[in-house]
């Protein structure tokens, strides 16, 4: 599919066919997903794949009764990681080996990221959640290109889900995004894409000041 059809096409779907969505497919979409880029390239995006029939009940629980994520096959919970450095060793020691930085730019880069472990809770899940929301929308678009429908959800009680399935201390629930594959009514794939704003209007060059040109003329 060309990127263009593919960014034009993707819909946010609710309603899903009674069809499974096998291993296969999610690991190969999860696989593009994870090529997003990220701060310092540290990656701090981990998926909980939730697709058992009790485990999709109990996710739905703590989204507030959404019918969408037991109506998917599957729902992903995308989550990102607290700690800036949980991963700084790899990611340098790759950059170092690849030729991308030499030791004393890495040794540099590894102050920094781990400056950045002194930050308040509050602005590393503001940074986490950059990043990792990055990683969601490729994988929605991993997933539109091998004809699986997805839907992005915030609505979800996060403290709630991190109880309920036992989520380790550090990691901070993002989004959810069902996925499956569409039902064949579903008003989402039917009906006229919904309303987007026209470029000129959420476009600013160089200023935020409104041109006052022809206004009301």
């Amino acid at each position: 599919m060309e990127f263009t059809d593919l960014v034009e096409d993707r819909r946010s779907v609710h309603d899903y066919a009674d069809a499974d969505l096998d291993r296969e497919t999610i690991e190969a979409i999860l696989r593009e997903a994870v090529y997003a880029p990220s701060s310092y390239n540290l990656q701090p995006w981990e998926f909980l794949v939730v697709g058992e029939d009790a485990n999709r009940e109990r996710l739905q629980e703590v989204a507030y009764g959404q019918p969408q994520v037991t109506d998917a096959p599957v729902t992903l919970v995308v989550f990102g990681r607290l700690d800036p450095a949980a991963h700084v060793d790899r990611v340098l020691a790759d950059q170092v080996e690849k030729g991308y930085r030499d030791e004393a730019s890495a040794a540099a880069t590894r102050e920094s990221i781990e400056a950045m472990r002194e930050y308040p809770e509050a602005e590393r899940r503001v940074w986490t959640a950059k990043s990792t929301a990055l990683a969601a929308m490729s994988l929605m678009f991993a997933a539109r290109e091998r004809g699986v429908a997805t839907c992005p959800m915030g609505g979800f009680d996060a403290e709630a889900l991190v109880e309920e399935f036992a989520v380790p201390d550090g990691y901070e629930p993002v989004m959810l995004v069902t996925m499956g594959y569409a039902a064949e009514d579903a008003d989402d794939e039917t009906l006229p894409r919904k309303f987007r704003r026209p470029v000129e209007e959420v476009t600013h060059f160089e200023t935020f000041e409104p041109e006052t040109a022809d206004v009301g003329t």
